[in-house]
């Protein structure tokens, strides 16, 4: 991921940030180690707003698309109140075993049940209202994750995209893959049944809030 401001400002907008649980830190550097793409990771950034948009909301129903190794799930987890339950959609088996074994050492992991398969299949199978949800997988099934997850969440339920300014190819599309983005980004910002936030955090993060 390209830097969309001064490498010095993000860097000093990081050390300003409440750190994550030592836990967390131990996350970062084992995926660095031992994983594929450690890039994809949230970082603490998003990771400590995930965090404390939870707790600001209390959501008892939420769904994650898009694990990973598990440094988003926990940080959400860490805001829920403790009866509270994530889905956690992810098509990587190795990277599903390796959370678990964070997940298991957490005292937020009992919250977490991730979901091996295909985001898609997998929201057709669950019956419950969404009170947040967080995407942060494939780019181009994002508006068909989007519209789906929109259906299942409650009115004043939230729905955080992350990567939407796409290292800045949103400005200039010149793939499938940015096209989808920016058309999403229009249709969240013109549509009277929601209101969002598009914070520029990391690679932008796009707050929604479903109206009705």
């Amino acid at each position: 991921m390209e830097f969309l401001v001064n490498e010095a400002v993000e860097d000093y907008a990081f050390q300003s940030t409440t750190p994550e649980p030592a836990l967390l830190q131990e996350l970062i550097d084992e995926t660095n180690k031992n994983m594929g793409w450690p890039q994809k990771l949230s970082g603490r950034l998003v990771g400590r707003t995930l965090k404390l948009l939870a707790q600001l909301h209390q959501p008892k129903n939420v769904l994650e698309i898009g694990m990973f190794t598990g440094y988003s799930a926990l940080s959400i987890a860490e805001g829920m109140p403790d009866d509270g339950k994530i889905i956690c959609c992810e098509t990587n088996p190795r990277a599903i075993e390796f959370a678990q074994t964070f997940f298991d050492r957490s005292p937020h992991g009992h919250k977490i049940e991730a979901i091996f398969g295909k985001a898609l299949d997998t929201l057709e199978t669950l019956d419950m209202t969404l009170d947040f949800t967080f995407i942060d997988a494939d780019k181009r099934n994002y508006l068909n994750y989007y519209h789906k997850v929109l259906e299942m969440t409650r009115p004043g339920g939230l729905i955080v995209l992350d990567n939407m300014l796409w290292s800045g190819k949103v400005l200039q599309p010149e793939s499938d893959i940015d096209d989808v983005l920016v058309d999403l980004n229009k249709e969240i910002a013109t549509d009277p049944n929601v209101e969002n936030l598009f914070l520029t955090v990391r690679d932008g993060i796009n707050v929604v809030r479903k109206i009705r």
